[in-house]
């Protein structure tokens, strides 16, 4: 269950900020939500309209001299990228210019199995194909022992990076990052691409209007993929880029987003991000990200081909984290234990390296905790984490370093290496230390901009939102609650698989959609009043639009999400065989008669915990009481838990069982009678 935080934006700054624009009271709104409390805020937000001199940026003049002299001298040089889309895309951008305008240059982009960035490897290779120059894209800025190697060997480099540089800089001609502390550039968060881009226009006497014309699709598939903020110049870059791809002339691109399935779409930061970059970032993840420099370069005769096999790729992708998924939740299913620790730590032996950083990523959102996946290959084992909240990975690797072969990353995300046999001893160390620092663990929050008003409903409100796009990172696309929606119509979609509930609210009658849920699985019924956290859209159908709401998350009214988040925490607690209190056993500890209104909803076809957990409510018993009358059943042979659908189910079974034969109800009971006994009497 996440966490509902629901905006309440000043209404004097949203009518402030609606009575000086143009904007709707529904946009201002977000914006206020976003921290705008002033239309000048909402336009350094918003409303960028052009790309900063390049040469703002710190060492960019450094940068364009070196290169043009190599051009002027006819050395070789080679760009060297990253394997994923923004190192491919800034790769191709900064290779394209330079081999057109008649440069000696070459293209280098190291496999996933070699490693992130310059290697001695490397740098020995370039030297020996007679490379004079070499200029990282997206890598470098904490290639310390390569930029000496490269200078002991006589080549010079120039490096442009977006991620965060260490005390020491590279020796090189140039270090062009925007994170560098004495850089003072007015915008910061640009990704690999964008700084190649700006470094285009760098070496054409600083036309950002021609890099932009010429790369802006590239640098925009590559901002929207890194999921860098999409504030500032990374808004504008995207919008015009978002233009340019629409009428590319690469090939290739068209090829890719025909095989996608958006060729007749109007194209938006949202299907980018799920259509072309996951097919880019395949190349590399799976096979080599050449396939998909040689897309971005190909003549026509071979971009349909070059299309086709990375989206193959791509499905390739997708098997390979169902089947490290799936082996998730079998060994879950083997020991359902884990599932209670405070940080999920998952082992398999030759998972995809490439794909576990998504899957950690789908672990969190299945599970609310923070994950790391660990795939296991002849002793030695490479990890992925993701995290959320006041939780750092970052932090929680570092306090785990002696047991580490190397790690890096983020509060957010880290990655990880470690010996085999030392596994056991960083799970226990993991804990230790999520015990000590975070008692009581973050929850996973699902965030809404606003309360939706009536006069927000139209279909107008809904269209402006619109004017806050592209929606990505630092600006997502807004999710509103709904207060109160009675449910008039339960309707199946595509045979089940989704829901669509008709809801009415405020008078009007409204269609709210429910993916990835059967209405069976949904514990709704009609009549229910619940609440929603929903995105908002307008759907035309025979010439006639109306707003459509396309569902988050969904409750029932009247529920305290306080006290059922108190209730879960309490129920890993009593999993972990932590100590609790007598009171607090007493308060979890289930009578026959809740164990018998559990009983009677679990069915035969298995009932999903989130509904149980519904219907369960409306009788007043907690979620942590629940899920204890469930152990009981498990335990006495009366119930599974299918971990895979996350469903109770009724086995067959054809006598009575005896709820006092259970051990885990029986050690309640104790623990209660305890309490009572020690509490004074009254007289």
């Amino acid at each position: 269950m996440k966490k509902w935080v629901i905006g309440n934006p000043d209404p004097a700054v949203v009518s402030a900020m609606q009575s000086r624009s143009d904007l709707s009271k529904l946009c201002c709104s977000v914006l206020a939500a976003q921290g705008c409390e002033t239309i000048s805020d909402a336009a350094a937000l918003i409303g960028c309209s052009e790309l900063s001199d390049p040469f703002l940026l710190c060492d960019m003049q450094e940068a364009a001299d070196r290169i043009n002299r190599a051009l002027d001298e006819g050395e070789r040089i080679c760009i060297f990228g990253d394997y994923d889309c923004d190192g491919v895309m800034a790769t191709a951008i900064l290779y394209s210019f330079l081999s057109e305008i008649g440069a000696d240059v070459t293209w280098r982009i190291p496999e996933r199995s070699e490693g992130y960035g310059l290697s001695e490897k490397a740098v020995r290779e370039m030297h020996e194909d007679g490379v004079q120059l070499i200029v990282t894209v997206d890598n470098g800025i904490s290639a310390i022992g390569e930029a000496k190697l490269i200078a002991e060997l006589g080549m010079e480099l120039v490096i442009t990076d977006h991620h965060q540089p260490g005390r020491e800089l590279p020796q090189a001609c140039a270090v062009v990052d925007a994170h560098r502390e004495d850089n003072y550039s007015p915008f910061r968060l640009y990704c690999g691409a964008g700084i190649a881009l700006l470094l285009v226009a760098a070496l054409n006497e600083g036309d950002t209007e021609m890099a932009l014309e010429q790369f802006g699709d590239l640098a925009a598939i590559a901002t929207i993929a890194d999921v860098v903020s999409l504030t500032g110049e990374n808004r504008y870059l995207v919008q015009m880029g978002l233009q340019y791809l629409e009428n590319t002339e690469r090939v290739g691109l068209r090829a890719l987003r025909e095989v996608s399935g958006i060729a007749e779409r109007e194209l938006s930061a949202t299907n980018v991000a799920f259509s072309l970059s996951p097919r880019i970032n395949a190349a590399g993840r799976m096979q080599s990200p050449t396939l998909a420099m040689e897309l971005l370069l190909e003549d026509a005769h071979r971009a349909r081909e070059l299309a086709e096999q990375l989206n193959s790729i791509n499905s390739s992708r997708k098997e390979c984290e169902a089947q490290i998924i799936e082996a998730v939740l079998q060994s879950i299913a083997e020991d359902p234990r884990m599932l209670y620790e405070r940080v999920l730590v998952f082992c398999g032996r030759q998972w995809h390296t490439g794909v576990m950083g998504i899957v950690a990523s789908r672990l969190v959102e299945r599970f609310g905790k923070p994950c790391i996946v660990i795939s296991i290959d002849e002793g030695i084992a490479h990890g992925s984490a993701r995290s959320f909240g006041s939780f750092s990975i970052f932090d929680c690797l570092t306090a785990c370093d002696d047991l580490l072969v190397k790690y890096g990353g983020h509060p957010a995300a880290g990655g990880l290496t470690v010996k085999e046999e030392n596994i056991p001893a960083l799970k226990e160390r993991i804990a230790q230390y999520a015990a000590q620092q975070h008692p009581v663990m973050p929850t996973l929050e699902l965030q809404a901009a606003c309360a939706l008003q009536p006069e927000m409903l139209t279909i107008s409100e809904v269209q402006s939102l619109s004017q806050l796009e592209p929606f990505g990172a630092g600006n997502p696309e807004p999710v509103f609650f709904v207060e109160n929606a009675r449910i008039t119509e339960i309707r199946p979609l595509s045979g089940g698989l989704h829901t669509k509930l008709i809801v009415q609210l405020y008078g009007q009658s409204f269609e709210a959609l429910l993916f990835r849920t059967s209405p069976e699985a949904t514990g709704l019924s009609v009549g229910m009043v619940c609440h929603m956290m929903v995105k908002l859209g307008v759907n035309t159908y025979n010439g006639m639009s109306t707003v459509r709401m396309t569902v988050q998350d969904y409750r029932i009214s009247g529920l305290k999400q306080l006290k059922i988040l108190s209730a879960m925490q309490t129920y890993d607690q009593y999993k972990r065989g932590e100590s609790l209190s007598s009171a607090v056993c007493r308060a979890i500890c289930p009578t026959r008669e809740e164990c018998i209104a559990v009983y009677k909803e679990v069915t035969a076809k298995g009932t999903p915990i989130e509904q149980l957990m519904l219907q369960m409510y409306r009788q007043e018993i907690n979620y942590c009481k629940m899920r204890i009358c469930l152990d009981i059943f498990c335990e006495l042979g009366l119930v599974r838990m299918d971990y895979r659908e996350n469903k109770a189910v009724r086995c067959p079974t054809t006598k009575k069982a005896d709820l006092q034969a259970s051990v885990i109800l029986r050690e309640l009971q104790q623990k209660t009678e305890e309490e009572m006994e020690s509490c004074p009497k009254k007289w």
